[in-house]
């Protein structure tokens, strides 16, 4: 499960927010609300063993910009 190994949305973006220091700031809020996810999130595993169809049905969408 993605979540349980921290190789989610949700950790992507709090490690990138950790990681750019003009983020932090702005990005207090963000990570209270992904960290409030987060455990929604584990809780759905712990209920239905399996990861939020959110996260396991995600996609990757390529916008064009790496052509």
């Amino acid at each position: 499960m993605t979540v349980l190994n921290d190789l989610d949305l949700f950790h992507l973006v709090i490690d990138t927010i950790d990681r750019v220091p003009s983020a932090a700031e702005a990005g207090v809020g963000l990570k209270a609300k992904l960290s409030d996810k987060l455990i929604e999130h584990r809780l759905y595993i712990a209920k239905h063993g399996r990861d939020l169809p959110k996260v396991r049905n995600w996609q990757w969408h390529n916008s064009g910009a790496d052509r």
